[in-house]
């Protein structure tokens, strides 16, 4: 449903309001505690994202555009997290092999057992200071409009 030109400038509910300024709190405050939660694995969460996403690519390797994309960062941010990995052996950065112009991410071994290593930290954060806070009946709706917001496809049921 497409909201009309009135509703767009309309004032907000009092749910609208606490729903946008509750989101506007935790835009700002999720990525420190979610850093800070990560912070004695050696991977902050930024780094942790870019892994997964990796391991989960076909030959564990990406497009930078595409890992950029994928991860919501910018191409300069991707490739700044991109270098850092690869100094510490994590990630080896490739050029593509059809299209010389653009560059790949490789998840190398030890980035792999990095990301194993710090996914109980990860994945303990997450309950922590998300999904333990969600109704279970409630999750699968959040989820679809959490995705639809971030750009990504609705996950299926």
């Amino acid at each position: 449903m497409e909201p009309t030109a009135t509703a767009t400038t309309d004032p907000l509910t009092a749910d609208e309001l606490v729903l946008w300024q509750s989101l506007g709190r935790l835009v700002h405050s999720l990525p420190r505690v979610l850093e800070e939660d990560m912070a004695g694995t050696g991977v902050i969460m930024t780094e942790f994202a870019v892994l997964l996403l990796l391991s989960e690519a076909p030959d564990r390797r990406m497009r930078m555009s595409a890992l950029a994309a994928a991860s919501g960062l910018t191409p300069s941010r991707i490739t700044r997290v991109i270098d850092g990995l690869s100094r510490r052996d994590m990630v080896r950065k490739e050029r593509h092999g059809v299209d010389a112009r653009g560059s790949e991410a490789v998840l190398t071994d030890t980035g792999l057992r990095a990301m194993h290593a710090a996914q109980p930290a990860h994945l303990a954060s997450a309950r922590r200071r998300v999904l333990d806070h969600i109704p279970a009946d409630l999750l699968p709706g959040i989820a679809e409009t959490l995705a639809k917001l971030a750009g990504g496809r609705a996950l299926p049921r």
